[in-house]
């Protein structure tokens, strides 16, 4: 074989450096020999961050293949190859922890959220209708005079002083007559519940 033919690369040591230059230029023999080169120790560095080893072996391919793709920006002045190459797949492993991180929370608070009780409206407005009826049972219970001073003073917002001056009555009359209504309401209630 020639120093030109397909043997030639095989043949001939060469540092990282010179392998990886080959490979940006697209020399697909220089990317099997430098695969061969780095491949276990990327897979080691994707094993210890990822602790599993399907996704390491995984991972450690998408790094690879990063190296193939990005080899023309490997920059010999910041750095070896086999440190450029392993902070690629470090950085592809750290990735693929937060981004199982991020997917396990979205879930976690995806059922929390779907695990809260749901809100019954038919109930609420059975319940609600239900102490509707109580109270206008009790209202029935009050005297005229109370009941029409409690209704005046709570459904249309009177102060003390205006519903006095509505049913011409002293000012102490009314408050005396809405405390006598108001306790027995809440007598009245308190028996329904």
């Amino acid at each position: 074989m020639t120093a030109d033919g397909p043997g030639a690369l095989a043949e001939t040591p060469l540092t990282l450096e010179e392998i990886i230059d080959r490979v940006a230029l697209g020399d697909e023999a220089a990317f099997a020999r430098l695969y061969d080169a780095v491949a276990p120790r990327v897979l080691a560095v994707t094993t210890r961050v990822l602790r599993d080893a399907a996704q390491a072996e995984e991972i450690a391919q998408e790094a690879l293949l990063d190296v193939w793709r990005h080899a023309p920006r490997y920059d010999a002045t910041r750095g070896g190859v086999l440190s450029w190459v392993l902070t690629i797949a470090h950085r592809r492993a750290v990735d693929r922890v937060r981004s199982e991180q991020a997917a396990g929370e979205r879930e976690e608070r995806a059922g929390v959220r779907d695990a809260m009780t749901p809100h019954d409206e038919v109930a609420e407005q059975v319940e609600t209708r239900l102490e509707h009826a109580a109270v206008r049972d009790c209202l029935g219970s009050l005297t005229e005079l109370q009941n029409e001073a409690i209704q005046l003073a709570y459904w249309k917002g009177y102060t003390y002083r205006q519903v006095a001056e509505v049913l011409a009555a002293p000012l102490g009359t009314i408050k005396a007559r809405m405390r006598d209504g108001l306790i027995r309401l809440r007598d009245c209630l308190e028996s329904k519940v």
